[in-house]
């Protein structure tokens, strides 16, 4: 007798019994992107702190450590996003910029 049989009991693959093995697929990371700031010679540090608080949602003391590092690197990053969180982070800050009348820029590159 094969476990087939009515009444049996084995073990049996689900093929057998009409089931589709469906296979797992694992969703990829989206890509990452750097968001940078850019130093100048008129942008405040305040605005820059003010920035980095109200777009980046940094505390007050990352603030100026990120200000700092731009200040004395040329660039620093404000943060790491998705593509689109990225684009909508440096639209802000340009706009706050240009609308404050400071020429500070604001980028983004794809992380490594």
């Amino acid at each position: 007798m094969s476990s087939d049989e009515p009444g049996k009991r084995g073990p049996r693959r689900k093929e057998e019994r009409g089931l589709a093995l469906k296979e797992r697929t694992r969703t990829k990371k989206p890509p990452m992107y750097k968001v940078l700031l850019h130093n100048d010679d008129y942008t405040t540090k305040e605005f820059v702190v003010w920035i980095l608080q109200s777009v980046f949602q940094k505390s007050e003391n990352e603030a100026v450590q990120v200000m700092m590092h731009v200040h004395n690197n040329g660039v620093g990053i404000a943060g790491i996003y998705t593509h689109e969180v990225a684009e909508t982070k440096v639209a802000k800050t340009m706009n706050l910029a240009q609308a404050h009348e400071y020429p500070l820029q604001c980028s983004l590159e794809p992380t490594e």
